[in-house]
């Protein structure tokens, strides 16, 4: 359990930094409430951004994209309608979208996915 906390956290951090580095605004990271969590919200110019991290091992065959089920899509959409209730964003223009990171040693790759749903 340890080390997915570590891996997932570290997923995080190093999406956060990508997410960055492309232009998109961090506002919030970890946001929880009744319905769930999102782990990042951010910006990309004018549209609300609010996106799933997975990590994963990369001796791993499938896609990080794999693991984000119908529930859990659920959970972020419940969560983001909530975020948006809460900071009066409802004339806001909002997405979902993934990052996606294989870690491996000593290196990763990352994908961003605008729109996954």
């Amino acid at each position: 359990m340890f080390w997915k906390k570590l891996l997932g956290d570290s997923g995080e951090t190093l999406a956060a930094i990508y997410l960055q580095k492309n232009g998109y605004k961090i506002i919030a990271r970890n946001y929880k409430c009744c319905y769930g969590e999102i782990d990042i919200i951010a910006k990309e110019k004018d549209i609300w951004c609010f996106i799933e991290v997975k990590a994963i091992a990369k001796p791993v065959a499938e896609s990080p994209f794999d693991t984000i089920g119908k529930k859990k899509m659920e959970h972020i959409e419940n969560s983001a309608a909530q975020y948006v209730a809460e900071n009066k964003l409802g004339n806001e223009k909002i997405r979902f979208d993934a990052v996606g990171i294989r870690v491996g040693s000593g290196n990763y790759d990352i994908e961003l996915v605008k729109g996954i749903f």
